[in-house]
């Protein structure tokens, strides 16, 4: 007896630290309600028998991979009622032909390798479809390598729910890939969506939420994002590097934390922002060094800022963007500048609701500038501590006492020569139902 309980000792001191090793590391455990399927039916096996432009409809079954995918022109359907594994090895599904159709599947259980880029589907083919599949449990979604022409629409995908957010993978991830249409996509709970030395892509009517960024470009140009929701991210839309984006139509909010944003543009120029709610977070629009190239104006225009810490932040003493006919309201700060001034850019006909002035000639147009100036708000340029105690009576006080009678010189950000003095509905946001 005492030589069991001896070894049954020895086991317990083993495996005690091997299950505080996946609590601590969130190393992958097989995915609840996905327990091993006795003799299950290998899908390269029947992707293997198909022929060019095959119609394949799977039956209703749980199907192994990884499984590559070689023939062009052939469609895989499940039925909404096939589940794909690839019990933990490498990506689930390769596509390296053309023309595929990947629709109505369940795709679980990828590798776990950053390295490897472990995916639910990895495409490096063109004119391909994925459509109405769930990919959750994959570390990454789908993984677009150098491959133009294909669409990703109608699929809800998130990343490993055992592994922190830092830890996690993207829900889908362009690189080197062109002419691409990601439409009516959820994702959640991932790491981004990146779009990396990628052009002319559309994202279009997508959702993303609970992720760190909704989407990250960098070095891609003449992308197009319109339509998309984004909400409790830590980031919306990050354009790095890029230039000639139109982004119209969005809405995004509560993008809170440290870094909480709903647009961040860093050296970027030639950008078009028209038309998208940026609402119920840290900042509306973070600006650092754009436009890069200071002639290559980026147009910010007929949008909504509001109910925000602060509506606009500028890093540097930036010139060259244009705001036009933008709906401020609500924020804590309108427009801040880390930097000397924001007077470098255009301000012109913008809506901002703590203007102070008049308009008697009825022409909906201010008949003073609207001119910005930071009062007490200037304190928490150099203690962001003190932003915890706006709106307090000591802050009132001293906000009031700087206007009455400036005992410091107040900070001179912006003017607006022209600022319109009722919001006019023909400037109307469109809003996304979600």
């Amino acid at each position: 007896m005492k030589k069991y309980c001896a070894i049954y000792l020895v086991l317990l001191l083993f495996l005690a630290p091997w299950a505080k090793a996946q609590e601590i590391f969130g190393l992958e455990s097989p995915v609840e309600g996905h327990q091993a399927v006795e003799n299950p039916i290998s899908l390269q096996t029947i992707i293997d028998q198909a022929r060019p432009g095959q119609y394949i409809r799977l039956e209703p079954g749980y199907y192994i991979g990884p499984a590559t995918i070689n023939t062009n022109g052939i469609t895989i359907d499940g039925q909404g009622k096939a589940t794909i594994s690839g019990e933990g090895n490498s990506s689930v599904i390769f596509v390296n032909a053309d023309h595929v159709t990947l629709t109505n599947l369940e795709i679980i259980e990828s590798g776990g390798s950053h390295d490897k880029i472990d995916s639910g589907i990895k495409l490096t083919g063109n004119y391909n479809l994925v459509e109405n599949c769930y990919i959750h449990e994959c570390l990454f979604g789908v993984d677009i390598l150098q491959a133009n022409h294909n669409i990703i629409r109608h699929c809800e995908i998130s990343s490993l729910s055992r592994r922190p957010m830092a830890l996690k993978g993207d829900a889908i991830r362009l690189w080197y890939s062109k002419h691409n249409l990601i439409t009516g996509n959820y994702w959640y709970q991932v790491r981004d969506m990146v779009v990396w030395y990628s052009s002319e892509n559309s994202f279009i009517a997508n959702k993303g939420v609970g992720n760190r960024y909704s989407i990250h470009f960098m070095y891609a140009h003449n992308n197009r994002i319109a339509d998309n929701v984004f909400y409790h991210n830590s980031v919306g839309v990050f354009l790095m590097y890029s230039e000639k984006t139109v982004m119209t139509g969005n809405t995004i909010m509560q993008s809170t934390g440290i870094s909480g944003m709903c647009l961040g543009m860093k050296e970027t120029s030639s950008n078009q922002i028209l038309h998208n709610r940026f609402i119920y977070s840290s900042e509306g629009i973070h600006i650092d060094v754009s436009p890069f190239v200071p002639e290559k104006i980026n147009t910010i225009a007929n949008n909504e800022i509001a109910f925000c810490g602060v509506g606009v932040k500028f890093h540097t003493n930036q010139e060259g963007n244009l705001f036009k006919q933008n709906y401020f309201h609500n924020n804590l700060v309108q427009v801040e500048a880390e930097g000397k001034t924001a007077n470098l850019n255009k301000w012109d006909n913008n809506y901002w609701d703590d203007y102070q002035g008049f308009d008697k000639d009825k022409d909906n147009i201010g008949d003073t500038p609207y001119s910005l100036y930071a009062y007490v708000e200037h304190l928490w340029s150099f203690n962001r501590n003190v932003k915890f105690f706006y709106g307090s009576p000591l802050l009132l006080v001293l906000d009031f006492l700087e206007r009455l009678a400036p005992f410091s010189q107040p900070k001179f950000v912006l003017r607006d020569q022209k600022p319109m003095f009722k919001w006019d509905q023909k400037h109307s946001i469109r809003s996304t139902d979600f």
